[in-house]
């Protein structure tokens, strides 16, 4: 890699894409961002990103060479390049994205889903710099998750593991849009903290300033500075989101021994407010081996720049591999396209 080499990192977003040209050291060149226009097909989106790309590179020194593309969307197979059933976009059952981008750039193009691309963000830009095995969190309307084991993203045979959003808290719980009924992400997440803000709100009677409110207007936020004024009713919310997050951190660290978990997404905003109870409950819950062990921190990168440094670093990622480790071009599509 020389200093005359960039990548373009993609974040596709249900209402809006971004992109960006990033360096190897994460510096970001030139940006632009686009509506996805979801209810298209997945061509007119790419061939609308095309000509914003254009136009960006146009304001770049001549001298750079864009060496890759790198992915970040929802449903994302890495191992395959597709989009498989993704919410919010009208794409069908599947989409080979990376097939789709190779039609117009003769490049290497990676694609996985955006709590991967968080985690490799982490890695290479971040706070996990100097790690092999790590675990990101992104908490914002679900949870999502990526999990590096010896500095590589763990995939699985179906391209989609480290789904810890969508492990099980309660089998007659609370109803998940993905069909289940319990997933961790009903419990952690914004959306988790305002169902189970409700849920206090009904079975307690201390007073508080969020009974002003209707269900439909109670926001993670208002929660968020509630609990902030000592609202004891925005504070057990906290407090039990924090016990589930933490009980489901300790069953992660038993699988891959992670030496650092790292939160990230608007409810991390929340900052002390969720990691204090949760640091308490992970180390109560963990295996008496791992205690003492593994930190919980809040990601480095900030949230509005770390979807496309997380794509940039995706693709970073599978060019360094290629390039220490040559490979077949049957192996090389099974996971770096191109």
């Amino acid at each position: 890699m020389t200093n005359n080499e960039i990548v373009l990192g993609i974040d596709i977003g249900g209402t809006t894409t971004a992109f960006g040209f990033v360096d190897r050291s994460g510096k970001r060149l030139a940006t632009g961002i686009i509506p996805t226009e979801s209810q298209q097909p997945a061509e007119n989106l790419v061939a609308r990103l095309q000509v914003e790309i254009a136009r960006q590179r146009a304001t770049l020194p001549p001298r750079l060479q864009l060496k890759g593309i790198g992915i970040g969307a929802p449903n994302a197979n890495y191992r395959l390049g597709t989009v498989e059933n993704p919410p919010n976009l009208n794409w069908g059952a599947s989409t080979n994205l990376v097939e789709l981008f190779q039609r117009l750039y003769p490049l290497p193009v990676a694609i996985t889903n955006d709590a991967n691309a968080a985690a490799l963000g982490e890695l290479y830009f971040g706070g996990a710099r100097y790690m092999k095995d790590f675990i990101v969190i992104t908490l914002g309307t679900g949870l999502g998750s990526g999990i590096v084991v010896n500095g590589e993203l763990l995939y699985g045979a179906s391209g989609f593991a480290g789904e810890l959003g969508h492990t099980i808290v309660d089998p007659q719980g609370r109803q998940c849009a993905c069909g289940k009924t319990g997933c961790l992400e009903t419990y952690v997440s914004a959306t988790g903290l305002c169902r189970t803000t409700l849920t206090l709100l009904a079975e307690r009677l201390e007073p508080s300033p969020l009974r002003e409110l209707n269900f439909q207007q109670i926001t993670a936020k208002q929660v968020f500075l509630a609990a902030r004024a000592g609202d004891p009713i925005a504070v057990a919310a906290f407090e039990e989101t924090a016990r589930i997050l933490g009980m489901k951190l300790a069953d992660a660290v038993a699988h891959t021994s992670p030496e650092a978990i790292f939160l990230t997404g608007g409810l991390a905003n929340a900052g002390e407010l969720l990691l204090t109870p949760t640091r308490r409950y992970l180390e109560e819950f963990l295996f008496s081996a791992y205690r003492g062990k593994v930190r919980l921190l809040l990601a480095e990168i900030p949230e509005g720049t770390s979807a496309i440094l997380g794509a940039a670093a995706l693709i970073w990622h599978e060019l360094e591999k290629s390039s220490a480790n040559p490979r077949s071009p049957q192996q090389d599509q099974s996971n770096l396209q191109g």
